[in-house]
């Protein structure tokens, strides 16, 4: 049923406009939505005046209430599917978000070029589970596949400038996010930035943990009194947050 609301949304809108009147709905009513509890948390980590990166952007929802977050620092934006950038910088200019700089690319452990697909599931286009194809990730392969560029964190000089003061990521690109990390180590280990990011129960998630444990990362998850030490045995959670120890 929903993907027959979704599909018939984006049919009457047109999927251009849909996402946009979807990202907007999101953007006025996310403050208000208890699921989001553990993103406000991460949000309130970080220092006004400070930059941080949205890798996997999407639609811009996440992006408006970090920009307000940072005021004067910056946003840097990674999105790399046509239709969800259009979106996002149109969100961008709807909102008036001036400290918002967008990469229209993919992250990695490499640069070069990676093959993306934006799943449809009952005739409907499931912008928000866009991901890289790729041979660890085996569900949702089926949908509007498309070529873009590469990048790893590393290599982006913009942000290994001194003058960038990273000090959160906030990451959502399913199932990719070990691979994102394995391309930023340098990155993290000048910057230290909180972490917040979404870690399905697979082996994504257990190569991050390990990953980011060897760069002294504690790994938190949202309370209802603040955050908490993860701990397997009473956390079923899906969010997390890494803090430097």
């Amino acid at each position: 049923m929903k993907n027959t609301i979704k599909f018939l949304l984006q049919r009457i809108l047109g999927f251009r406009n849909y996402l946009f009147v979807f990202s907007w709905y999101k953007v006025k009513t996310l403050r208000g939505d208890r699921k989001e509890n553990d993103f406000f948390q991460f949000l309130e980590l970080i220092p006004e005046g400070a930059s941080v990166l949205d890798i996997g952007a999407n639609i811009g929802i996440m992006t408006v209430h970090l920009s307000r977050r940072t005021g004067s620092g910056k946003v840097f934006a990674f999105e790399p599917m046509p239709d969800n950038l259009r979106a996002l910088n149109r969100i961008i200019r709807h909102f008036g978000l001036e400290n918002v700089r967008v990469f229209d690319c993919a992250l990695g452990d490499r640069d070069g070029e990676v093959e993306m697909v934006m799943p449809v599931e009952g005739k409907a286009r499931q912008q928000g589970l866009s991901h890289v194809v790729h041979e660890t990730i085996t569900e949702r392969n089926e949908g509007i596949r498309l070529k873009t560029a590469l990048r790893k964190l590393d290599n982006i000089k913009e942000l290994r400038d001194p003058s960038a003061n990273i000090k959160g990521i906030k990451m959502d690109v399913e199932n990719f996010e070990s691979f994102v990390l394995e391309g930023g180590k340098e990155l993290l280990q000048q910057w230290w930035p909180v972490i917040y990011t979404e870690l399905w129960d697979n082996e994504n998630r257990y190569k991050c943990f390990d990953l980011l444990k060897e760069l002294s990362y504690v790994i938190k998850v949202a309370g209802t009194s603040g955050l908490e030490d993860y701990d397997p045995a009473r956390h079923t959670n899906q969010n997390f947050i890494f803090i430097k120890g």
